[in-house]
């Protein structure tokens, strides 16, 4: 009897805007109620993985950002006339540091360099004459790679002063010869505060101007 009386006496209430529902209407208010909560759980895991897609996708394109700025928009400053009229002094160029990561400087190609390998060393920019296993002279004004007239396809400067290369340079594996466009006012591999630039002090390939804007354009 006490049990009956006990049970009867904690029957749950019914909400007051639900009192004038049949016993009908509540149990598909309940249904509907169970189901908008089954769904719920699906929709808050659905926006998580929207968000966990546009997390990664941001991700890849900053880490693409990354690669393509450190591999080809390092810049780098050129110093003084001995680049002239290619590059003016004060010229800011991007570099190309994964063009010799897959190969070597190829002749006439302008590359960036640390003179004598010192990382506190100014970058100095030239241009690649004489490759690797290759003989380098200057005489009579004309440079020469093993015994045979080089034949440049710009107009420079009859060269003047032929420094180291008035005697035969003889290049080992992994050396270059360089030297400025502007050969009468240029230290470069003539010059012994230069000289041979090994594959160890290159930057990279010097292929853009990027300011100032009338200068601005590929380099050639």
């Amino acid at each position: 009897m006490f049990g009956n009386k006990f049970w009867k006496g904690a029957k749950a209430e019914v909400p007051e805007e639900d009192r004038n529902l049949t016993p009908r209407q509540r149990r598909l208010l309940r249904e509907e109620e169970e189901r908008a909560a089954r769904m719920n759980p699906g929709r808050k895991k659905s926006l998580v993985r929207r968000i966990a897609e546009w997390v990664v996708e941001i991700g890849i394109v900053i880490l693409l950002a990354y690669v393509v700025v450190f591999c080809f928009g390092q810049l780098r400053t050129n110093y003084g006339q001995s680049m002239e009229t290619t590059l003016s002094d004060g010229d800011r160029v991007l570099i190309n540091v994964l063009s010799y990561q897959l190969g070597s400087p190829d002749r006439g190609d302008i590359i960036a360099f640390k003179p004598n390998g010192s990382a506190n060393a100014r970058t100095s920019i030239k241009r690649v004459i004489g490759l690797p296993g290759e003989k380098i002279q200057i005489v009579g004004g004309m440079v020469y790679i093993d015994d045979q007239v080089y034949l440049e396809k710009a107009d420079y400067p009859v060269i003047t002063n032929p420094g180291l290369a008035a005697d035969p340079i003889q290049l080992s594996e992994g050396e270059y010869f360089v030297l400025g466009d502007n050969r009468n006012n240029s230290e470069d591999s003539r010059n012994a505060e230069v000289g041979v630039v090994t594959t160890d002090m290159i930057e990279g390939l010097v292929w853009f101007v990027i300011s100032p804007s009338a200068h601005r354009g590929f380099v050639k």
